[in-house]
């Protein structure tokens, strides 16, 4: 019974390692190196950015992000 347990483990941590590296891969695959997503208009001549690359939008959420985990913490402390 203890050879079957060991064997059990073995096989689940083999498994995990498996796993672990397949999806690694995958997120590896889709890296972009950090590169700017632009798109570019032969017409007009214009150069549009993707709006998560706009640091606006990035400020702005985590600002109301901030103002929530605010609202969450002092409601709390009310009961």
């Amino acid at each position: 019974m203890e050879a079957i347990a060991i064997l059990k483990n073995k096989a689940n941590a083999l498994l995990s390692l498996t796993f672990t590296v397949l999806m690694s891969l995958t997120v590896f695959a889709q890296d972009t190196a950090g590169e700017l997503v632009t798109k570019e208009n032969s017409s007009k001549s214009t150069t549009t950015t993707e709006w998560y690359a706009d640091p606006m939008y990035i400020i702005a959420g985590a600002v109301l992000l901030i103002i929530i985990i605010a609202l969450i913490t002092r409601s709390g402390r009310r009961r």
